[in-house]
């Protein structure tokens, strides 16, 4: 896949906090993505949360951790 241009995905920067593609992409280390769409690349954070959180209570089961 490509890194520029809508066929390259888009993307969420961390730096700017907006949605990037085609020649408007900051460095690979503040992006979030390929996604198929600007509005995935807008929930990118959510999603990010989302998937932390999923991640520290299957963690805790795993340990046997009360939460």
């Amino acid at each position: 896949m490509s890194d520029s241009g809508p066929d390259g995905g888009y993307y969420w920067c961390l730096r700017h906090q907006r949605v990037e593609s085609g020649a408007d992409l900051c460095a690979a280390k503040y992006r979030l993505g390929p996604y198929a769409s600007k509005a995935d690349a807008e929930q990118a954070l959510q999603r990010v949360s989302e998937r932390n959180e999923e991640w520290d209570a299957e963690n805790a089961r795993w340990t046997g951790e009360q939460g």
